[in-house]
């Protein structure tokens, strides 16, 4: 049987794994993979909730790294992205009907592939938007998710051609007129490394670059106006104080001081009423933290992995005590 996930020289595919497509509450199938530990006895699933514009591929690295832990990681494709289901005829647009329909997704994902076919505890990891899912599911998740791992979440928006406001208001008048569908910016070219806001890796960003070249078919546009009005809409909702004290399961929020999609200060705001949260700082890091210089990266390995019980807890005091 032909492989579903792309596996090329510089970005191997982590052997001992399982793939396929899951069928969600709107009949949309989604790419999915699980990622087995050689370890003889696993230490639990890491559940991995990909940003906008990502796909397993681009995850690769992480996972290894996960699963040399004793970790199995399980992840899909969101949909409109990767190689899931795309919303639209025109399909590099980034678009979504209901925000809620990735917490959703996020459901069908647990019962129909991770709690039949992976290993108890389970842990929520995500990254940007889907940081965004996991904050908004995460009230109800408290009796199948032990712990929550949040990077760069998406809750304010930075480094676009217009200021946050303007684009929300844009996105909301849009939507509200039926012209969801519409982009508000449908000019896409491929990033630099030199003017990118994601990473100061060189390497890490042209194995990404490469990725993206040999495999479009993966690749997003920018977001339509009703996916970017979902997305401020729910970042609204996850910010209220009365959501954030609902949200009992422990998390860190490991946020990347020199973030230039999502603000740093909108995540250091985040965490000032979320009990149930340790913000932890990487001094110099940009958006994307598990694509950055090993020096940052490796601190928010560290802080993973002291974070995730059965990984390497007995670090935990010292690692989240130094905020590294």
């Amino acid at each position: 049987m032909d492989s579903i996930l792309h596996s090329s020289p510089d970005n191997p595919a982590p052997e001992n794994r399982s793939e396929g497509f899951f069928e969600t509450h709107d009949k949309l199938k989604l790419r999915y993979a699980i990622f087995r530990s050689s370890h003889s006895v696993a230490k639990g699933t890491v559940v991995l909730l990909h940003g906008r514009n990502e796909f397993i591929e681009k995850y690769f690295e992480t996972i290894r790294d996960l699963t040399a832990k004793g970790l199995w990681v399980a992840t899909f494709d969101l949909r409109g992205q990767g190689a899931s289901a795309r919303m639209l005829k025109d399909v590099t647009r980034g678009h979504v009907r209901r925000f809620a329909d990735y917490e959703r997704d996020l459901d069908s994902f647990l019962e129909q592939v991770v709690l039949p076919d992976t290993r108890l505890p389970f842990f929520l990891l995500g990254h940007s938007t889907g940081g965004l899912i996991a904050l908004s599911a995460a009230p109800r998740l408290s009796t199948r998710i032990e712990r929550i791992v949040l990077s760069a979440p998406f809750v304010g928006l930075t480094g676009q051609a217009a200021p946050e406001g303007v684009i929300r208001f844009l996105s909301t008048t849009a939507s509200g007129l039926g012209l969801g569908s519409m982009q508000l910016n449908r000019r896409f070219k491929e990033p630099s490394f030199e003017d990118n806001p994601l990473t100061s890796d060189e390497a890490r960003f042209e194995r990404n670059a490469k990725l993206m070249r040999e495999h479009p078919e993966l690749v997003l546009g920018p977001p339509t106006a009703r996916w970017l009005c979902e997305a401020f809409r729910t970042i609204d909702q996850v910010s209220t104080p009365e959501h954030l004290f609902s949200i009992t399961i422990p998390t860190i929020l490991i946020a990347p001081t020199r973030d230039g999609v999502v603000p740093y200060a909108a995540q250091e705001q985040l965490s000032r009423y979320f009990r149930a949260a340790q913000l932890i700082p990487v001094p110099g890091a940009r958006h994307e933290i598990f694509q950055e210089r090993d020096v940052y990266r490796n601190a928010a390995l560290a802080a993973l992995h002291a974070f995730i019980p059965g990984s390497d807890a007995e670090q935990s005091t010292e690692i989240i005590g130094t905020g590294v």
